[in-house]
């Protein structure tokens, strides 16, 4: 997953911070936007890891601070319900002139019924997940109880909510009494998968049967047995990222990766918008490789000669380990670091009238762990050399090239 820090301004010219998450190795299928719980911010725990989950099934996601919190301006007092349904506008047209417009929403607690809120107003938006959330966002009354006669007599209160200091002014109250969410769950228009636990404490299961009677077909519910509000338990978070992702594929545009097939051995596709993302099937496994960013390419998968290098590191290995399980020898791990001298980018800039010979110079340092004698050690390393990738590195090679429209030779 590679994180990137952004920020943005919301419709009060406040800046924003977030945090853009994309997949490792390809361009994200769609784009999934993520609002955190109240008081909460986007490096609470469950969030990052739901956010990995998404982003492991192809999703980029953006997870940002409200006005107030976190690591954004603005001060929380004055912010309220419908300035948290702004603010997610706001983010999302933030993705849609940088990256893509957010087809999935995910709100957890409180951020679960303004994701809904927000969806409402989104085109872009097929699908909305909403984790523990209220039915009515007014239920956040109930977290400051003691505390709301000090707020109606003089305008504000300072409360204590997880153990941490707010201030709550009486327009926050306010804002959540003009909030009526089964007018907007009943005109949604958008996939709606609701999850929750039914041992949640804060939020009780009750708001899940409200929210999902009240909604329109499609919906959908997961049962989180044996979470908590704040999905503590780690299994908790991950398991519902992971099923959101693939649930929501089934409601939105989701680009699939088309791997491409061979009847010979490997096959390696290239296309012409993937600047040098390519796509590669070795038997049945699929691979990416790719180039560094700083030599044009997106930093999706290894190299070309990183491949050359993992498969003398790998054949090394295996050799090893195949001789002293023979041997009966104590090997527990044999580990093989390799260091290659040339960039492949460096070299395809002169490849072609370059009539220059170039060595390549293969570096390889080999760990052996486990309870040897000095001659079995000595064996081992002497194996190595003997690994028939090694071998084909150091002999002549003929490669033959030929149009795949005609017969390769035999």
């Amino acid at each position: 997953m590679k994180t990137a820090k952004v920020s943005f301004l919301n419709h009060q010219g406040t800046k924003l911070m977030a945090n853009i998450e994309l997949p490792d190795d390809r361009k994200p299928g769609s784009f999934a936007l993520f609002a955190h719980c109240f008081t909460c911010n986007k490096n609470f725990t469950a969030m990052r890891n739901i956010s990995k989950a998404l982003t492991a099934a192809g999703f980029g996601v953006l997870r940002f601070d409200f006005t107030g919190l976190g690591q954004s301006e603005g001060d929380f007092a004055d912010t309220n319900f419908s300035g948290n349904i702004q603010d997610l506008k706001s983010a999302a047209a933030f993705m849609e002139k940088e990256y893509s417009a957010p087809a999935l929403l995910v709100g957890h607690s409180l951020g679960g019924a303004a994701v809904l809120y927000a969806a409402a107003e989104l085109k872009s938006v097929g699908a909305v997940a909403t984790i523990a959330a209220p039915a009515d966002p007014k239920h956040v009354k109930q977290l400051i109880t003691s505390d709301l006669k000090e707020i109606e007599k003089q305008g504000y209160a300072n409360v204590s909510i997880g153990g941490r200091p707010f201030t709550i002014k009486k327009q926050f109250i306010d804002d959540l009494e003009a909030v009526e969410l089964n007018k907007i769950l009943q005109n949604l228009g958008k996939a709606l998968l609701i999850a929750h636990a039914p041992q949640d404490a804060i939020v009780g299961i009750d708001n899940a049967g409200i929210i999902f009677k009240n909604a329109r077909h499609p919906k959908s519910f997961i049962s989180l047995d044996g979470a908590d509000h704040l999905l503590a338990n780690e299994a908790d978070s991950r398991y519902i990222g992971t099923v959101i992702a693939h649930w929501a594929k089934r409601y939105i545009d989701f680009a699939q990766v088309e791997n491409p097939d061979t009847d010979l051995q490997l096959v390696a596709s290239l296309n012409k918008s993937d600047k040098f993302t390519t796509l590669i099937k070795a038997g049945k496994h699929q691979l990416v490789g790719d180039e560094p960013e700083k030599y044009g390419g997106n930093d999706f998968g290894p190299s070309p000669y990183d491949f050359v290098s993992a498969g003398l590191a790998s054949c090394t290995a295996m050799t090893i380990k195949m001789y002293a399980d023979r041997k009966k020898w104590e090997l527990e791990e044999v580990v093989v670091h390799i260091k290659h001298q040339k960039t492949h980018a460096e070299d395809c800039k002169t490849c072609e009238n370059s009539t220059e010979s170039k060595i390549d110079q293969f570096n390889r340092f080999i760990e052996l762990k486990g309870s040897l004698e000095e001659e079995q050690v000595r064996k081992l390393m002497e194996i190595a050399d003997k690994c028939p990738v090694h071998k084909t590195l150091r002999s002549e090679i003929d490669i033959q090239t030929t149009l795949k429209d005609s017969e390769p030779n035999d």
